[in-house]
C-alpha cells in the first residue's frame, strides 16, 4: 500500500459520531472492569493470576483505547502511524484474553506451549503489521481468527482448570468476534465500522465475563 493513505472509504459525520459512541462506550467499560479485576485478583489470587490480570487488562484497554484514537482520526500520516498500531493491538488483545485462562493449566507443558506459542503469533503479527502495512490484511484477518480459536486445541486439558460456565463463555465470545468479522470486511455498509465495534465491545464484555468467572475458582496461594 501507498503513501496514499487510501485504507478505506470515507465515513460521514453521522458514522464517525456513532463509532465513536460506540468505542469511547467500550473504553469506558474497559477502564472499571480492568480496575476491578485487578482488584479481584489482587486480593483472591496468586501472583500468577495477578500477572494474568494486568496483562488482560492492560491489553482491553490498550486495544480499545488505540482503535478509537485511531478511528477518530483525521486524514494525516499521523493516522496511517495509528492504523498499524491499531491492528497490531488487536493481536495483543487476542494473546491478553488467553493469558488468564491458559495460565490456570501453565503447568501443563500442552498448556503453557499454547500459552508461548499464542504470543509468538501474536508478535509476528504485530511484525508484519508494523513492517508490512497495508500488504497482507487478508493474511492477518486468518491470523485473528486462527489464533482466536487456537484455544480448541486444548479445550479438554485446560476445561478442567476452569468452571463449566468460563468455557461457554470464552466459546459465546468468540463467535460474537467471528460473526462481526462479516461487517468488519463489509466497507459499503453504512454505519459498518460502528456495527463491527459494537461486536468489539460485545464480544469483549462477554470475554470479561469468562475472565471474571475464571478467577471465582479457588487456586493454590
Amino acid at each position: 500500500m501507498s503513501e496514499s493513505f487510501k485504507f478505506g472509504r470515507g465515513y460521514d459525520l453521522a458514522e464517525i459520531v456513532a463509532d465513536g459512541i460506540v468505542s469511547g462506550l467500550g473504553i469506558v467499560l474497559a477502564l472499571i472492569g480492568a480496575t476491578a479485576l485487578i482488584f479481584y485478583a489482587t486480593v483472591w489470587s496468586n501472583h500468577g493470576g495477578i500477572a494474568a490480570a494486568w496483562i488482560y487488562g492492560l491489553g482491553l484497554v490498550l486495544c480499545l483505547s488505540m482503535s478509537f484514537t485511531y478511528n477518530m482520526w483525521p486524514q494525516s500520516r499521523t493516522k496511517w502511524l495509528l492504523r498499524r498500531l491499531d491492528h497490531s493491538a488487536i493481536f495483543i488483545l487476542i494473546a491478553a484474553t488467553y493469558t488468564p485462562f491458559l495460565e490456570r493449566g501453565a503447568d501443563e507443558p500442552g498448556i503453557l506451549a499454547m500459552l508461548i506459542a499464542l504470543w509468538v503469533m501474536a508478535l509476528s503479527g504485530i511484525f508484519i503489521k508494523c513492517v508490512f502495512p497495508g500488504r497482507y490484511d487478508r493474511l492477518a484477518i486468518i491470523l485473528y481468527l486462527a489464533m482466536g480459536w487456537s484455544g480448541v486445541l486444548v479445550i479438554e486439558p485446560i476445561s478442567s482448570y476452569l468452571p463449566g460456565i468460563t468455557v461457554w463463555l470464552i466459546i459465546a465470545g468468540g463467535a460474537i468476534y467471528s460473526l462481526g468479522v462479516i461487517f468488519h470486511v463489509w466497507e459499503r455498509l453504512r454505519f459498518q465500522n460502528a456495527i463491527w465495534h459494537g461486536f468489539v465491545v460485545a464480544a469483549a464484555a462477554v470475554h470479561y465475563g469468562a475472565v471474571i468467572t475464571c478467577f471465582s475458582l479457588p487456586v493454590a496461594i
